[in-house]
């Protein structure tokens, strides 16, 4: 099973309260960091991540923060994973094959070996499943399970946060 960074929940988490924002406003890291009550400073680093791909938005000084970049329906979970993780596969062969008293030579490792072909696989039906589903289908979920009485109080949370 792939393993995925304790950031990649943190910001997918954070993306879903983004989501729930007022048009131009926007929560800080601190605020992000106490609704979820995780390290400030590493959720922050999370955050850059997001930003640098072009998931949130920031501005700085007194009230700047954190919105979403663009709209929910336009990010997906493997664009949160590849901001967070990194565009690599999980999976690297790092060609063993070559090696030991039965090596192949490299000049007869034309194609993948079948090891690597079968995690390559794997990896792309995980990708696909994450490419389509985005936060908006996500939230819409969660709505949709959610209390009511847990949907009000994380409203007026994020009115209050949020200035």
């Amino acid at each position: 099973m792939v393993k995925l960074s304790r950031g990649v929940e943190w910001a997918t988490h954070s993306c879903t309260v983004l989501a729930a924002l007022p048009e131009e406003r926007e929560l800080s890291a601190e605020a992000l960091a106490e609704f979820y009550e995780l390290p400030s400073a590493y959720l922050a680093k999370q955050l850059q991540a997001l930003r640098r791909a072009g998931i949130v938005q920031s501005s700085r000084g007194k009230g700047g923060g954190y919105r979403l970049g663009r709209p929910a329906n336009m990010i997906s979970l493997l664009d949160i994973v590849r901001a967070i993780e990194g565009p690599e596969p999980a999976f690297r062969c790092s060609e063993i094959r070559q090696n030991g008293p039965c090596a192949l030579k490299k000049a007869d490792c034309k194609r993948p070996c079948e090891i690597a072909a079968a995690f390559g696989k794997a990896e792309q039906v995980f990708r696909n499943a994450l490419a389509a589903q985005t936060l908006d289908s996500l939230i819409s979920e969660f709505v949709g399970n959610a209390s009511p009485a847990h949907l009000m109080d994380m409203a007026g949370w994020i009115r209050e946060k949020s200035g």
